[in-house]
């Protein structure tokens, strides 16, 4: 039964066998000897941890025997694990005679901090995965940590030659573009399964969904992200249209099918089964998507997994839509979605699933499973928590990150070692050093609103308005004596300028100015001059007294006689004004009293104003 099985699968992919199969690269620079130095491209291994965002230094090691690392290097008593104070070590070993997983396992074994695998023949770079299970020993692939590269043949025989030579070949793989960093929000999707009876390729998807789903539905809350599930179908050809294989296996007349969970057709579930959970999956999604909430998909898929294992027998639609129930989710709304999966009929959202499957731009096509792509771009690694969420944060624009891609165990902050080489106020604990997941940005910081203006590495200075409320602008300032005087001013400009009184660049000093001695003030005959913190004192001789603006000495007398004169000009003044408001007063009161009388009189008499034709008129 089992032939049958592998035939339709084989039939199955057939059609993508001819598609593109991307292979993600990163840059590999040699920087020493001169002889082979420059920048190569090396092909990143789809297992270990990549160090996405990030760069590794070290020295290239070729072994004096089990060249092709297929044996344990603790058969040879040798180690690669670099001594204190040195480059880490790469392990430069042969293609051939064994698994590419084991050789990079028997590496990090040996202490190497990345294995270079050097092709044996002239072609074009290829992915390095991880072998079937059914024809390896598994174990060790979830235990590889360190980053892996096939470089190509004509290289690896440049770095033996010059090892050969007596030289030290020093070089670099450099991450930093292998995920593009566009701007603040990272796309990706995860292209999975709901079978959970694959073997440890199955496994691994079930406890990565788990392990992930607490920083995934951080980084969707929190608008960082945004998440797409992807489920890989597969269409059977018109000519198997009515065997049994397709019949246990597709759904839709042979439109969308999967293989075989057990590859047996005479237990357990088929794999239409699996197809329409896959469906269902795709559609939970979408439904929680036009929610606004899609950070809930992580809850079915990880209930769903642990509620209705195909073990217990429990991989039914029933169970599943007890977990949608569970969650708050609309059941009718993703039966609505799934749609007919008996007619022979088109369904919207497994075709547009097959659609996807086809690379756009430069992920390529999905053929294998599991994939994930973060900002359209395949990613090569473990697909493990921390080695997932590297390659995320690698994919937001430098210093966009947020909290949990800065992490200690995600990142090394590289502001604590000297401040990163960047400006600091250590008085005020202001820095310029901006950590971010790729590295440290020198960047005069913003401070309780106030911009600090420089090129963030050996100067920053506060400017603008409310500067001085932050370290005094960077400008001098002291007290003494219960008097403060400072060289910053709140205004506009970034300027330190010693106050009145001082002099100096205000900046690191403003030394006060004695004004007695440099006789800039208390100068005249009868002054005396005392000479203050930031002013002076001056004083006069008995009976006179100091006019500062002056800066001369008046006597007691011609104070007094200068008051007397002023109180009796002042009086002058007001009795001039009170005898022009009386005699403004008196004439119009009297214009008024002439008015009235004139008014009057003209009722009685005409006058000689008035003129003397007066007409009468009599009614007849």
């Amino acid at each position: 039964m089992k032939f049958g099985v592998f035939t339709l699968s084989f039939v199955l992919i057939l059609e993508l066998a001819f598609g593109t199969f991307l292979v993600e690269k990163n840059n590999l620079k040699v920087t020493s000897p001169d002889t082979i130095k420059g920048v190569y491209e090396c092909a990143i291994g789809n297992f270990g941890i990549p160090k996405y965002g990030g760069t590794l230094v070290g020295t290239v090691v070729y072994p004096m025997s089990n060249h092709k690392g297929c044996k344990s290097f603790s058969e040879f008593g040798v180690s690669f694990k670099s001594s204190p104070g040195s480059l880490p070590t790469f392990l430069l070993i042969d293609r051939g005679d064994c698994y590419f997983a084991l050789k990079a396992w028997n590496a990090q074994q040996a202490g190497a901090a990345a294995i270079l695998v050097a092709d044996n023949k002239l072609e074009p770079l290829i992915t390095m995965d991880t072998p079937e299970e059914d024809t390896a020993n598994a174990d060790y692939l979830e235990k590889i940590n360190i980053p892996s590269a096939l470089i190509s043949k004509s290289l690896g025989d440049s770095i033996k030659s010059a090892i050969s030579d007596g030289n030290m070949v020093n070089m670099k793989l450099d991450w930093t573009e292998s995920v593009p960093h566009p701007d603040e929000r990272v796309e990706y999707e995860l292209w999975t399964d709901s079978n959970d009876e694959c073997g440890k390729k199955c496994d691994t998807q079930i406890e990565f969904l788990k392990n992930f789903k607490g920083a995934a539905q951080i980084l969707e809350k929190g608008g960082y992200t945004q998440f797409t599930p992807h489920f890989i179908t597969w269409y059977c050809p018109k000519a198997f249209m009515l065997s049994r294989q397709c019949k246990s296996q597709c759904i839709n007349h042979g439109r969308y099918c999967a293989p075989d969970p057990e590859q047996d057709f005479t237990k357990g579930y088929d794999g239409k089964d699996v197809v329409v959970q896959n469906l269902r999956h795709a559609c939970v999604f979408r439904v929680v998507n036009e929610t606004g909430k899609p950070w809930k998909w992580w809850d079915y898929a990880t209930d769903f997994s642990v509620r209705c294992p195909m073990k217990y027998n429990k991989y039914t639609s029933e169970c599943a839509d007890e977990v949608i129930k569970s969650l708050g989710i609309d059941v009718e709304k993703v039966y609505l979605c799934m749609g007919d999966t008996e007619g022979d009929v088109e369904n919207p959202v497994l075709k547009a699933e097959q659609e996807s499957q086809v690379g756009k731009g430069s992920r390529g096509d999905v053929t294998i499973l599991p994939t994930l792509a973060v900002n359209n771009r395949q990613y090569r690694g473990k697909l493990e928590k921390g080695a997932v969420l590297k390659a995320i944060c690698a994919g937001f624009q430098e210093s966009t990150e947020p909290a949990i891609c800065l992490t200690e165990d995600q990142n090394t902050n590289e502001c604590l070692e000297n401040n990163g080489g960047c400006w600091q106020d250590r008085a005020a604990n202001i820095t310029a050093c901006l950590d971010t997941f790729r590295g440290r940005l020198c960047e005069c910081p913003t401070v309780q609103g106030v911009k600090f203006v420089g090129d963030g590495y050996t100067h920053c200075k506060a400017s603008g308005a409310l500067r001085c409320g932050i370290n005094n602008g960077g400008c001098w300032r002291e007290t003494r004596g219960g008097y403060t005087y400072s060289a910053c001013t709140d205004d506009h400009s970034s300027v330190c300028k010693c106050p009145h009184g001082f002099k100096g660049d205000g900046v690191k000093s403003c030394e006060d100015v004695d004004e007695c001695k440099e006789k800039l003030a208390c100068q005249c005959p009868e002054c005396k001059c005392k000479n203050t913190w930031g002013s002076y004192e001056c004083s006069c001789k008995k009976g006179l007294f100091y006019l500062r603006e002056h800066d001369t000495c008046i006597g007691a007398f011609g104070a007094v006689k200068l008051g007397w004169s002023f109180v009796l000009i002042l009086l002058l003044a007001l009795t001039a004004a009170s005898l022009s408001g009386y005699a403004i007063y008196k004439y119009r009161i009297r214009h008024y009293v002439d008015s009235e009388i004139r008014s009057i009189m003209a009722q009685y008499m005409p006058l000689d104003s008035q003129p003397n034709n007066i007409e009468t008129h009599m009614d007849l």
